[in-house]
């Protein structure tokens, strides 16, 4: 504040000194039109002020001898006047008088002032021709004004003198301070720059008159930033000032530059602007670790890919200068850790490349190099860019789960070997220090059908029952080893069984395919070859043997001759096979595989005779439906139609003759429901008696012989013995002979209907205890009953009571006819 007090009150100063050279040159203006005046009456023309242009003017006049004179006319030309910008007195500053030379000064001339700010900036004493200014003027808002003089008679306002144009020009003072358009500035400069490097250039500008005086001469200086940065004073050019200036130490800096008018003497204006100046970065600076030996730990129990741990290098460069590239250079723990690089952190990652041991070794150490990848060839020599750091692995001992000593077991043991055959063993251990003991289990998921077992204690695996290789060759199953008193860890191997063979499977037939043979064959020919297969596995140099069975080792159809390949070959050994006389032949086939022990079977060879053209070409091999030739003639298919219609003929007669018969073979009656009819023709068979007919549908036996029975009346007559039968008697002892008799009798009735079933009780039976229950026989006897009281039940009673209620020898003779 003190300073631009300073500043105010040097410009008050100067703008008075120059109002006061301002009223002298005007003074001396005045002086000099007045004898200027003053000479043109003595010399008839006037001399103008040194600042102004004299213009004369002549009139021609022609005398009467043609003579032309000259006349000096009066002087009426202005050129400009000036006045002192920003003026601040407290009268009007004069700015100049305009004079006519026809003015004598008795008041009859009129001046009058027109253009640029007449009447307003400018006025004029019409009397007098004085002009002031009225305002403060202002060159940088309008330097220069253009007005135009008149004088004009008083009273008649006629133009004395012609327009006269002149120049009011405004004198420039400094009255405006340097000014920087374009700030602030910013600028970047690289870190550890030379001395002298140019870092940007400012410019100021100053609106007073550069052509007149110093006012618009400016100097640049530099008042902050020192002893970083310097200004040159005539282009305003930024340079640094100080040699290695550090980013890393510094990053920015602000530099404050000042211009001052007036050539940057006393009583100059100035003004200043800042400049933002920004440090970049360079590569100048290695990487470093923060610590020369780090010291990690690692689980034996992590799996390869795990973190181990991390470490960084610092570098304080930016960007690309800044990268490092971490690289494992030496460390007998090489192979089993690796080294990697987070992307986003830039940290070095040491990760497990192998599973550790704690029980092999238990430290590692390892030796990391971290670089820039990109050097600044100028700061080489600052070098190398490049650290390294040491790391210590100590290896964690944790709770392993028991090892087995072999990654896989196999194992062999012989088909149908008895439960409890040892199979083999297995062995873990527990590798941790504790070295807990170790039980073994098989998993049942993997033996679902238990076909194994393990010792618990000592991992014996055993049989549990029979194995058969023809059904599974392998057994893969898995055995659990879990540490005891440990965390129950279980370790599982896979155990695979082979199951070797053992010779208990005949050899047999690969296919049972009939042979098809013609009934031409020639003897000696090779109708089929068969091959062996065996279940089991065939040993070295072991081969099946074919024979014949016993039984048709002499026949005189076929041979057999065994080819020493699992294959035998089939003879015919005569001609002359007819499919109608024999159509299939049956030839048994022992084969023996050699084995230890050796098996054989017996297999049966079908051989089906059929029918052939004469190039072999099978046609039929089906005794029934016989084939006829493909090429019949026309009366032979002729004569075969005349069969079948003579066959039509006789079954149409044969159907027309039975719809002629009147009577049907056997009467049915309305009442008649096929019911069954037991007849007891003595006592019952007792327990022995196996030998009885089931009686089903039993309706009339004698009804072909034209005797039609009543069944309303009791029967009076034995019915008729068929000749040529003979009966025995009722009594007759030979039961056996009775019944096939009457068994015969009824074959060989062609009237007896097809459906009847006889069922007789023929006997008491042999060596029976028990007594007769027929009530028939007691009919014969001497019985107390009386049927009569059935008279007196009604119609529906009347037949029992015909038939039961008199007691006479005609019911004995019935019911004998009832026992035939």
């Amino acid at each position: 504040m003190a300073m631009l007090m300073m500043k105010r009150q040097g410009l008050g100063l100067l703008r008075a000194f120059l109002v006061l050279l301002g009223v002298s040159a005007l003074c001396s203006v005045a002086l000099g039109t007045r004898k200027g005046n003053a000479s043109l009456d003595q010399r008839g023309h006037r001399h103008r002020h040194p600042g102004h242009l004299s213009l004369h003017r002549h009139r021609q006049k022609v005398g009467k001898e043609g003579q032309v004179l000259h006349r000096s006319k009066r002087g009426w030309v202005w050129n400009q006047f000036f006045v002192i910008e920003e003026y601040t007195g407290p009268d009007p500053v004069l700015v100049g008088r305009l004079h006519s030379d026809v003015d004598s000064g008795d008041g009859n001339i009129k001046y009058i002032l027109s253009g640029e700010g007449a009447g307003t900036i400018f006025v004029i004493d019409d009397k007098t021709g004085n002009i002031h200014a009225t305002k403060t003027l202002d060159r940088e808002e309008q330097a220069q004004y253009t007005l135009t003089a008149q004088a004009v008679a008083r009273d008649t306002n006629k133009p004395l003198e012609p327009p006269s144009e002149f120049i009011v020009k405004v004198q420039d003072i400094n009255d405006n301070p340097p000014e920087f358009p374009h700030g602030p500035y910013y600028a970047r400069v690289p870190e550890m720059s030379n001395v002298g490097t140019s870092v940007l250039q400012v410019t100021a500008t100053d609106a007073d008159d550069p052509t007149y005086g110093n006012s618009a001469r400016l100097v640049y200086s530099i008042l902050e930033g020192q002893p970083y940065f310097s200004v040159e004073p005539q282009t305003g050019i930024i340079r640094t000032a100080l040699p290695n200036m550090d980013r890393e130490a510094r990053q920015e800096y602000d530099v404050v530059i000042q211009a001052k008018d007036m050539g940057g003497h006393m009583g100059g204006l100035s003004g200043t602007t800042e400049v933002k100046i920004t440090l970049t970065d360079v590569n100048d600076n290695p990487p470093k670790f923060p610590q020369s030996v780090y010291s990690m730990s690692v689980s034996e129990d992590k799996v390869a890919g795990e973190e181990v741990g991390r470490l960084k290098a610092k570098d304080p460069d930016l960007g690309d200068n800044g990268l490092v590239n971490y690289r494992l250079i030496d460390g007998d723990g090489i192979n089993m850790f690796e080294l990697t690089t987070d992307s986003e952190t830039r940290e070095a990652v040491i990760k497990l490349k192998k599973m550790v041991d704690f029980e092999t070794k238990r430290s590692y150490t390892l030796k990391v190099e971290g670089s820039n990848p990109h050097i600044d060839p100028q700061f080489l020599a600052w070098g190398p860019y490049k650290d390294e750091a040491t790391i210590k692995i100590s290896v964690e001992d944790a709770d392993e789960p028991p090892v087995f000593i072999a990654p896989s077991y196999t194992f062999e043991v012989e088909e149908n070997a008895p439960p409890g055959t040892q199979v083999g063993r297995v062995h873990a251990k527990d590798t941790d220090v504790a070295n807990n003991p170790v039980r073994y289990m098989i998993p049942r998921y993997t033996d679902v059908e238990q076909f194994f077992s393990i010792n618990a204690e000592d991992g014996m695996i055993t049989t549990t029952k029979p194995l058969d290789r023809e059904t599974q060759p392998w057994h893969n199953i898995s055995v659990s080893a879990t540490e005891i008193g440990g965390h129950h860890q279980d370790t599982k191997v896979r155990v695979n069984i082979k199951v070797k063979d053992v010779n208990d499977n005949p050899p047999e037939f690969a296919t049972n395919n009939e042979v098809l043979m013609c009934e031409t064959v020639a003897p000696g020919k090779v109708i089929e070859t068969v091959t062996a297969v065996d279940k089991d596995e065939m040993a070295y140099r072991q081969h099946f043997t074919f024979n014949l069975a016993p039984e048709v080792a002499h026949n005189h159809n076929f041979s057999l001759k065994d080819n020493r390949a699992k294959t035998a070959s089939i003879y015919v050994l005569r001609k002359g096979f007819s499919r109608l006389t024999q159509d299939v032949y049956y030839l048994p086939i022992e084969i023996n595989d050699n084995g230890i022990p050796a098996m054989s079977s017996t297999n049966t060879l079908t051989i089906r005779v059929c029918s052939c053209d004469s190039k072999e070409t099978i046609l039929s091999c089906n005794v029934e439906p016989y084939v006829l030739p493909a090429g019949l003639s026309t009366g032979a298919l002729i004569a075969i139609l005349a069969c079948i219609v003579i066959l039509l003929a006789i079954v149409v007669l044969f159907v027309a003759l039975r719809r002629q018969k009147k009577e049907p073979l056997i009467v049915f009656e309305e009442e008649d429901i096929r019911e069954n009819i037991i007849t007891y023709d003595d006592e019952g068979g007792g327990e022995e008696d196996t030998e009885a007919f089931d009686i089903a549908t039993l309706q009339n036996p004698d009804g072909a012989n034209g005797f039609l029975p009543r069944k309303d009346i009791k029967p009076e007559l034995q019915y008729p013995i068929r000749p040529g039968i003979g009966r025995p008697a009722a009594n007759s002892v030979d039961v056996d002979d009775f019944i096939k008799t009457r068994i015969a009798e009824a074959d060989s009735d062609p009237t007896a209907p097809p459906y009847d079933s006889i069922q007789i009780y023929g006997y008491e039976g042999r060596g029976s205890l028990a007594g007769s229950l027929s009530s028939l026989e007691s009919v014969t006897t001497e019985s107390d009953l009386d049927y009569d009281y059935l008279q007196s039940w009604g119609p529906r009673f009347k037949k029992l009571a015909d038939l039961y209620g008199t007691k006479d020898c005609s019911i004995n003779d019935a019911d004998d006819g009832e026992d035939s």
